[in-house]
């Protein structure tokens, strides 16, 4: 169980930061959100998934099921209501130079 949890713990330390790489990285506001976007709902899943297991099944792996939930649902609709209200403010996408 200790590995599984461990892997589980690294694989979710990997996407946070990849995603921090792609945040610092990317030119506009729309390809950092959808980094931040996917890279923390993973990231931050897998973590959450590691602590559970570690854990071990009881009330508070159940608890810690839940927020794995909440973060699958709270971070895409996040992501949207961003991208929209930034897109509907006026705010373009980047392009290339010439097209």
């Amino acid at each position: 169980m200790t590995i599984v949890a461990l892997v589980l713990l690294f694989s979710g330390f990997f996407f946070i930061v990849v995603a921090a790489l792609g945040v610092i990285r990317f030119p506009d506001f729309y390809t950092r959100l959808h980094a931040a976007g996917k890279g923390d709902t993973l990231g931050i899943a897998l973590f959450v998934l590691g602590l559970a297991v570690y854990n071990g099944f009881n009330f508070v792996s159940l608890k810690l099921l839940l927020i794995v939930l909440f973060v699958f649902l709270a971070n895409p609709i996040g992501g949207h209501v961003l991208s929209r209200a930034a897109f509907r403010s006026g705010l373009k996408p980047w392009t290339k130079k010439g097209e």
